[in-house]
């Protein structure tokens, strides 16, 4: 009886002395600690954090499987790069490289699968060569060079209809553009453009359409309807200009270009330009200067002076 009583003493205090040795390591584990048998040394882990649209997809890690789909917080993890691999049925898989940083959470919560077979929908009714789209009004512009005529559907492709015809001289088209009130578009040439009204609009206060602007000495570059959809905001290679959109208007050269081709952005909510042009320092070194130009402005002075205004 007295030697089974020194065997249980002996396992009650082996069992504390295991318990209290032991006490650390587990409350480092607790605390996200891990041995490293790289290193034999017990460091912080980290964990990954990975969020897909859609959800549900498999998550390789190093190329093992790990237990949980997407969305999913993968812990305890070693410092260090793992490769990771996101598989779900009928989407593309997404490979990627994750760094694991000791007591951070490394987050993939933007991943996008896409499908293997993509939504894809053809939306033109009609050969076209280039098409303007304006989601804010939800409207499509499709223009056909070849056969000189302007088409027009909502953003779903469906109510298309010929909304204009092209000039039948104007040969080469650079750029065109839709005006703000939806009533007619530009095209140009390097020499020359021309306003063309969309069949069905009431407002043809100026001039039988087309519009032609001729800039015989210039080359243009690039050319932006103002606010008003009357005036165009016109770039060159000499100059930065304004000019009505009808006929006999005469330009207005704002600026005076040292740059051949310069490049150019007009925000037509605020009408104000920004574009680069080339100066030369004192040393005779040529550099790029980034302007802005308002436009908001009065531009109405040749109205003015004549007793006339846009849609009067």
């Amino acid at each position: 009886m007295l030697a089974f009583q020194r065997v249980r003493s002996f396992l009650f205090y082996l069992s504390l002395l295991i318990f209290f040795a032991g006490l650390p390591f587990i409350l480092l584990f607790a605390l996200g600690y891990k041995f490293d048998p790289a290193t034999f040394k017990l460091v912080k882990t980290g964990l990954i954090y990975v969020k897909t649209q859609p959800d549900g997809a498999s998550i390789y890690l190093n190329n093992k499987l790990t237990p949980g789909k997407s969305p999913s917080s993968i812990q305890e993890l070693l410092p260090g790069s793992y490769k990771m691999t996101l598989e779900l049925a009928q989407y593309y898989p997404w490979k990627g490289e994750v760094s694991v940083e000791a007591g951070k959470v490394s987050r993939l919560d933007k991943i996008i699968l896409f499908p293997l077979t993509p939504d894809l929908e053809q939306l033109n009714q009609e050969k076209f060569s280039s098409f303007y789209l304006d989601a804010e009004s939800g409207l499509i512009y499709y223009l056909n060079r070849k056969n000189g005529i302007v088409y027009r559907s909502n953003l779903e492709g469906s109510n298309f209809e010929d909304i204009a015809s092209l000039p039948e001289d104007f040969s080469e088209i650079k750029e065109w553009g839709v005006s703000p009130d939806k009533t007619k578009l530009f095209i140009f040439s390097p020499r020359l453009i021309a306003v063309i009204f969309f069949e069905g609009a009431n407002n043809y206060e100026y001039t039988d359409s087309p519009v032609f602007l001729d800039y015989p000495g210039e080359r243009i570059i690039q050319a932006y309807w103002h606010s008003d959809s009357y005036h165009l905001v016109v770039i060159t290679n000499k100059h930065v200009g304004v000019i009505e959109s009808r006929t006999g208007a005469i330009a207005v050269s704002l600026v005076e270009l040292s740059k051949e081709n310069t490049a150019s952005y007009y925000d037509n909510k605020r009408d104000i330009l920004y574009f680069s042009d080339s100066q030369q320092s004192a040393d005779g070194t040529i550099y790029n200067n980034l302007y802005r130009l308002k436009l908001n402005t009065d531009l109405y002075l040749l109205e003015r002076l004549t007793g006339k205004k846009p849609n009067e």
